[in-house]
């Protein structure tokens, strides 16, 4: 078992640290493609469609660790009033929702990768990519996001601190 979690822990980390790779990519291109502007040149369509493509993934690769790290973003307005038993029960209500969707998110990821595969659709710009390629991240990254937010449901720790403010 503990190699499992040290595997799993490996994967989210692995995607979290090419999510962050590509935020670097992301800025990489970006200055690159104005300054071959500048210099009156046309950039390559390759920095456009792979900066594109780094958004998307940054985003769905980096979420499930932001789950584990407790990193998204909510309102602390309600949380930090609530007493402590309220505020279990609240934050294993919404880690619980949290869960379903993303378990719903996954399964229709995983139906529109394999959808994408059988009728081997591509994404036609300046280059023609199969559509596989996007969509194989949905189930991947839902489906570990929705095991993240049940640790919350079931395990020691609560998905919301009860306190308002930065806490760094």
């Amino acid at each position: 078992m503990r190699y499992a979690q040290r595997g799993y822990l490996l994967l989210l980390n692995g995607m979290a640290l090419l999510a962050a790779i590509m935020l670097v990519w992301l800025m990489v291109a970006v200055v690159l493609s104005v300054v071959i502007r500048n210099l009156g040149l046309q950039p390559s369509a390759w920095f456009f469609l792979s900066t594109e493509y780094a958004m998307f993934y940054l985003t769905l690769l980096g979420a499930p660790w932001l789950v584990r790290q407790k990193g998204h973003v909510h309102i602390e307005l309600l949380t930090s009033v609530l007493p402590p038993p309220a505020l279990n029960i609240l934050s294993r209500g919404v880690s619980l929702l949290c869960v379903v969707v993303c378990g719903m998110l996954a399964w229709k990821g995983l139906d529109l990768f394999l959808l994408n595969i059988e009728r081997t659709d591509y994404d036609v710009r300046a280059y023609f990519v199969p559509k596989w390629i996007l969509t194989i991240v949905f189930p991947i990254s839902f489906t570990l996001m929705a095991i993240e937010f049940g640790r919350f449901v079931v395990g020691h720790e609560i998905l919301h601190s009860g306190e308002a403010g930065m806490k760094e």
